[in-house]
């Protein structure tokens, strides 16, 4: 304990001047989401190109739309509105120092907005010619390479033959390769393609004797007046507040209390490598004056464990769907492709000064029965070989209040999944944001991402309060109560449970190049006990509180430091109390002259438990996203490397590595290491023209 607080004091002395880098500005949004997600498996490239795209090419607010704004993901509707209000009524902007004067933006708003938005008389071209769009555009090369030096079990050096009949040992190299090739104009037109073999595949060889494990292709354009947007290819699809379809990764609850409304975009083109959440095939964006019309189709293979029926030599079913990605072993191989999956859809929108309204139905099927075990917590699950969803959305300004919501229904069952929303911009210095959401127990559709405290939209009802407020001119709260319940049993979890909830967010941004705050979060989940008695098993409450302490300083402009203490606990009746806490500290070095920079991390961690793991946000290259969880005892240090050069060219060399103390074997399995250290090597290349 005393090691921590000599560095707490240590990285608290320092002070200085600022300027904020393209990678820093972005960095802080995807942090902020990547938190909420807690989990190791993070792909959020196309919200980072997103980021990206609008900093290098500002939005200028005399010459924008509603969907641009939204797709920011920092401004809520009312603010949207407040935009165009100031239009109407007062014409263009003359000069960025008119934000101020809009109604419901305080000064925070601006500052996180202000890197991607821009003032000029110049109208933008809002509607782009393919040849234009093939004239002007930019090629852009990935190639990653990425390992882990030391030796898992399931790397050992064993027959082919023992691989075949072993599910214990890979079949492939400890080594991921990444690339990809991708040629955009703006964001009119985007044709790419990725390649990506996961750790333990094969490659060239054996079950993967066309190289990659996962090879994904599209082109996408958009820019008519009619024709809005074509997709073919891998593209994505998101529909209302995700409660019927919302194919790749959607957010619900962080410290940022005001945005909790979800901006969908009806059709965008897929980069990632995630190779579950995304559609196939073709797609097509209409409109016609105030009224849209999207309309898809998407066939694709998906990994299926398949179970031959005993009585019938031709007929084979379903027991479970795989979603992990990986074909590793032999029963993953096994695994690959064995189902091929359709959807087809429609999604028509009616906008009308500040109403937007839309109908979605949706059909999805299979070629095979889906037919998974019954047991008392999935016998209401979907089960057969295909379903059809309908689902109506809108959303609806007036003055200062944004009313939202979705109601969606399947042919599988008759239960229903509702949301409705509210924000309330109070005044620039406050805005309160209420959510209720019920979703069915027997309710489900295999892409939904809908607001819930759980990660299906299925078998749960909950009421959600935010509040922002600007307590002063250098202070801001945030604060949210969530109480929810599962009125259906679980996985692991025997009867329907309760639950809620709460956290309360206090910073002090005295200027630019400063910023502390301090958040409190408080969740009771309930659970089975550990402790059985007889055939019945008790429930009991499991409350878990994380304290943290942030505080990041630009100390010149090369040079900003982050620190970092968290605080854990977990109590339930039938286990000892736990607890765990983390420090980090952060070092980025950016000299505005020199082609390199430097990110350094050093972190102590100790925690009883993997129950009482913390997850923290790590640097790395463009488009690789760590966000690692810190468990036991020991500590994490890493270096990431950036070199710039001909100023075509990027180079990324990252190290990290984390030493465990009171460990001498980590991980189980197929991933046991041997020893106490882990590390991690991530080399990556791009160039553009």
């Amino acid at each position: 304990m005393n090691k921590f607080l000599l560095l707490i004091i240590c990285s608290f002395s320092v002070l200085a001047s600022f300027s904020q880098t393209k990678s820093e500005i972005v960095q802080q949004r995807i942090e902020l989401i990547s938190e909420q997600l807690e989990t190791e498996d993070l792909d959020l490239t196309n919200l980072m190109e997103q980021l990206n795209y609008y900093y290098d090419n500002k939005i200028n607010l005399n010459n924008t739309d509603v969907e641009t704004l939204e797709s920011l993901g920092f401004l809520s509707e009312v603010q949207i509105n407040d935009v165009f209000i100031h239009l109407r009524q007062f014409g263009k902007f003359l000069t960025i120092y008119e934000l101020q004067a809009l109604r419901y933006w305080d000064l925070q708003t601006i500052q996180t907005v202000l890197p991607f938005v821009r003032i000029d008389d110049k109208l933008d071209q809002l509607h782009v010619s393919l040849a234009e769009a093939l004239k002007y555009g930019k090629f852009e090369v990935f190639l990653r390479y990425q390992t882990v030096p030391e030796k898992k079990a399931g790397y050992a050096d064993v027959p082919d033959s023992v691989k075949a009949q072993s599910n214990s040992y890979y079949l492939g190299n400890s080594d991921h390769y990444y690339t990809r090739l991708r040629y955009s104009y703006r964001t009119n037109l985007s044709m790419g393609i990725t390649a990506d073999k996961d750790p333990g595949e094969e490659f060239f060889r054996g079950s993967q004797k066309n190289g990659f494990d996962f090879y994904s292709f599209h082109a996408f354009y958009k820019g008519g007046k009619y024709v809005k947007a074509i997709a073919l290819g891998d593209y994505q699809i998101q529909i209302g507040q995700a409660l019927n379809l919302w194919s790749g990764y959607a957010f619900g609850k962080t410290a940022d209390v005001a945005n909790i409304k979800k901006n969908a975009q009806a059709l965008r083109p897929y980069t990632s490598v995630d190779e579950n959440r995304f559609l196939r095939g073709a797609a097509i964006d209409l409109a016609y004056k105030d009224l849209g019309l999207t309309l898809f189709g998407s066939v694709k293979k998906v990994d299926a464990s398949i179970i031959e029926d005993s009585l019938a030599d031709d007929l084979e079913f379903v027991s479970s769907i795989d979603l992990s990605g990986f074909h590793k072993t032999t029963s993953q191989v096994q695994k690959k492709d064995a189902l091929t999956e359709r959807i087809f859809g429609a999604n028509m929108n009616y906008k009308f000064k500040s109403l937007k309204f839309g109908l979605a139905a949706i059909s999805q099927s299979y070629d095979k029965n889906f037919s998974k075990a019954i047991q008392p917590y999935n016998q209401f699950d979907f089960r057969g070989k295909g379903m059809t969803s309908l689902s109506a959305d809108y959303s609806y300004v007036w003055k200062n209040i944004n009313l939202f919501g979705e109601v969606s229904r399947t042919s599988y069952s008759k239960d229903y999944a509702f949301l409705q929303g509210l924000i309330i911009a109070l005044d620039s210095k406050a805005s309160l944001s209420v959510l209720y959401r019920n979703y069915g127990k027997a309710y489900q559709t295999l892409y939904n991402n809908g607001f819930a405290e759980g990660s299906n939209t299925q078998n749960e009802s909950g009421i959600y309060f935010g509040l922002r407020t600007k307590l002063a001119s250098a202070w801001t709260m945030n604060t949210y109560m969530d109480l929810f319940k599962a009125p259906w049993m679980k996985y692991l979890v025997e009867a329907p449970t309760n639950g809620y909830e709460f956290l309360n967010q206090i910073s002090f941004k005295p200027n630019k190049i400063m910023e502390v705050y301090g958040r409190f979060r408080q969740q009771m989940r309930q659970k089975n006990s550990r402790d059985v008695f007889g055939a019945v098993t008790q429930l009991e409450d499991v409350i878990q509180r994380n304290y943290r302490l942030n505080f990041s300083y630009q100390v010149t402009e090369a040079l900003q430091i982050k620190s970092r203490i968290e605080y854990v606990t977990i109590n339930r009746p039938s286990n000892k109390p736990e607890q765990g806490m983390i420090f980090t500290q952060d070092l980025l070095i950016k000299p505005k002259s020199s082609h390199f920079d430097v990110a350094l991390r050093y972190a102590l961690f100790d925690t009883d438990s993997y129950d009482t793991r913390l997850y923290t946000f790590e640097t790395n290259a463009l488009y690789v996203f760590s966000v690692p969880a810190y468990y036991y005892q020991g500590s994490r240090a890493y270096i990431t490397l950036r070199y710039s050069f001909l100023r075509r060219c990027d180079l990324w060399l990252r190290y990290g590595t984390f030493i465990y103390s009171n460990r001498t074997t980590i991980s189980s399995g197929a991933e046991a290491i041997n020893g106490n250290r882990k590390s991690d090597v991530t080399l990556q290349f791009r160039v553009t023209f």
